[in-house]
C-alpha cells in the first residue's frame, strides 16, 4: 500500500508540475505561434491591398471576388504618364485679340504589367486568397462596394479571417482571450483585415510591428 501511495503521489507530482510549467510555458508559445502566424497572413494581406490598389487605379472601383483581381495582376497594365505644362494662343471675342491660355498636357509615356510592378517574377498572386495555416483550406473573405461619404460616392473593399481559423490548433483560453484583446500594440477583434466597407480607408487593423519585417 505505502509502494502505491508513492507511485501516486509521484504521479500527481509531475501532473501539478506539468500544469505548473504549461501556465507559465503555455502563454509564451502561443505568443510566438500568433506572430508567426499573424505575419504570413499580413503579408498576404498587404499583397491583396497592392493588387487591389492597382485594380482601382486602373477600373476606378474595387474587384468584389478574387477571380476577378487575380486575373487583372495577371493580364493588367498601368498607362505610364507625364504631365507638362503647355500654353497656346485663342481669340477672345470681348478684347478681339489673340490671349494666351495656359493649360496642361499629359503626355503617355509606355505600359507596365501589374504583375511585374508589384510580384516582379514571382507568381504569388495566384495564391493570396488562400490564408496562410488554414488548416481546411480557408481563404479571406473579400468584399468590394460603394458608400456615401461627405457628399461623395467612394469605392470600398475589406478583405479578412477570424483568427480562429489561423490559430486552430491553439488552447480555446488563449484564442478567447485573444478574441478579445484590446490594445494599440496587438491585433484587436478575432479577426485581421484590411480595408473597410464602412470607412474610406486600406489600413490593416496590426500594430507597426508587423510591418518591421527585419527587426
Amino acid at each position: 500500500m505505502k509502494t502505491i501511495l508513492q507511485i501516486v503521489l509521484w504521479i500527481v507530482c509531475c501532473g501539478l508540475a506539468y500544469m505548473i510549467y504549461q501556465s507559465v510555458n503555455g502563454p509564451i508559445e502561443f505568443k510566438q505561434v500568433r506572430k508567426e502566424r499573424f505575419q504570413s497572413v499580413i503579408d498576404k494581406l498587404k499583397d491583396i491591398r497592392d493588387s487591389q490598389e492597382a485594380y482601382k487605379s486602373v477600373n476606378g472601383t474595387y474587384a468584389g471576388n478574387f477571380e476577378s483581381l487575380v486575373k487583372f495582376v495577371d493580364t493588367g497594365s498601368y498607362t505610364i504618364t507625364q504631365q507638362r505644362d503647355s500654353s497656346f494662343m485663342r481669340y477672345d471675342k470681348v478684347y478681339q485679340i489673340e490671349l494666351q491660355v495656359d493649360t496642361v498636357v499629359i503626355d503617355t509615356l509606355g505600359f507596365v504589367k501589374v504583375k511585374d510592378s508589384l510580384f516582379k517574377n514571382s507568381d504569388s498572386y495566384k495564391t493570396m486568397m488562400e490564408v496562410p495555416y488554414a488548416q481546411n483550406g480557408e481563404k479571406f473573405e473579400l468584399k468590394a462596394d460603394i458608400i456615401e461619404k461627405s457628399g461623395y460616392k467612394a469605392p470600398v473593399f475589406e478583405a479578412k479571417v477570424k483568427k480562429d481559423v489561423i490559430l486552430y490548433d491553439q488552447p480555446k483560453d488563449l484564442l478567447a482571450q485573444e478574441n478579445a484583446r484590446n490594445s494599440v500594440e496587438e491585433v484587436n477583434g478575432d479577426h485581421l483585415k484590411v480595408g473597410s466597407l464602412v470607412d474610406v480607408s486600406t489600413n490593416g487593423n496590426w500594430p507597426p510591428i508587423y510591418d518591421r519585417k527585419n527587426e
